[in-house]
């Protein structure tokens, strides 16, 4: 009989396995757009294709208000 120790690491080896397979699964069954979907944005059979969406403007970005320039430090005295 194998002991507790043996049976937990087995579990968790092949519940990580399995982790792995049952996510390949699932990604499996929805990799490929359907037909339908594929081209819907052709628009309907026998009529022109829509017009394609003008590309947005960025929004102008809020101007940060700028800060005063820093006072320049004073010119050290000529030496005479």
């Amino acid at each position: 009989m194998a002991s507790n120790t043996a049976k937990s690491e087995k579990r968790r080896a092949r519940t990580h396995q399995k982790g792995g397979q049952r996510r390949k699964k699932k990604e499996s069954k929805r990799s490929t757009l359907s037909s339908v979907e594929l081209f819907a944005g052709f628009g309907e059979p026998g009529q022109p294709a829509p017009k394609a969406a003008a590309p947005k403007a960025a929004a102008p970005k809020a101007a940060a208000p700028k800060a005063a320039p820093a006072a320049k430090p004073a010119a050290p005295a000529a030496k005479k």
